[in-house]
């Protein structure tokens, strides 16, 4: 048999970037496929297609609220994309964010001894990719927030005396003043997302898109963030 961790731990992962119901079925399909579990192309197919299903429902059940903004960041953006525009918005820090997909209007390929190359040419008076504006727009989203709070973190720490660096999302500190940056950092992270980040984002896109009709916000639930601040596994 399969590991069921071992199975759906990529599609669980890359759900929170809006992994799609074929891209997880590919996932899933090739851990059937390293384990030679399925004795067909056509027995492989169908299992994979069944455990998908499976975990998209378990998905949906376990993180509701998580499924239900990213599925309304990806209909904004459909629609936002449909009109012509690509999908844009301003980050708490004031950071404007552009996304740059569009649909190539020609593709040259270069030979040289060692590789092709391949040049698309990305104008922005080319027309937007429907298509990649809204799938990418749930995690382009996410990475602004994460990357906002990184940046607050670094200037709360700059502020305090502790010594700071980053990449990505590991946040470091000499050991001393672990607990100081620990603490910070979790201080920030509320700060951040107590704010109305979704209600600020409509008005972005309504404002940029005048005559667009957007769904409403969905509705907050109830967890307290001031628990994030005496959790120890929150950022570890």
């Amino acid at each position: 048999g399969i590991n069921a961790e071992y199975g759906v731990k990529q599609t669980v992962m890359t759900s929170v970037y809006g992994v799609t119901f074929v891209g997880a079925n590919l996932q899933i399909r090739a851990r059937l496929r390293e384990k030679g579990l399925a004795e067909s192309d056509a027995e492989e197919r169908a299992a994979s297609t069944y455990l998908t299903r499976l975990t998209f429902d378990a998905l949906r059940e376990m993180f509701l609220g998580a499924r239900t903004i990213m599925e309304w960041l990806s209909t904004c953006a459909r629609r936002i994309a449909k009109s012509g525009s690509p999908v844009s918005w301003t980050t708490p820090l004031g950071l404007p964010v552009v996304q740059p997909y569009r649909r190539p209007a020609a593709v040259q390929q270069v030979r040289t001894l060692l590789q092709t190359v391949v040049l698309t040419n990305d104008d922005t008076e080319l027309p937007v990719n429907v298509a990649r504006q809204t799938s990418a727009t749930a995690p382009n989203f996410v990475h602004s927030l994460d990357s906002t709070h990184m940046l607050l973190t670094a200037r709360a720490c700059a502020e305090a005396g502790v010594t700071y660096a980053s990449v990505h999302d590991s946040f470091w500190t000499h050991a001393a003043t672990v607990p100081q940056m620990a603490r910070l950092l979790r201080r920030e992270f509320v700060e951040l997302h107590s704010q109305p980040l979704l209600e600020h984002l409509r008005s972005q896109w309504l404002a940029a898109n005048p005559g667009l009709e957007l769904p409403p916000v969905p509705t907050r639930g109830d967890l307290d963030l001031r628990c994030v601040l005496g959790s120890p596994y929150f950022f570890s």
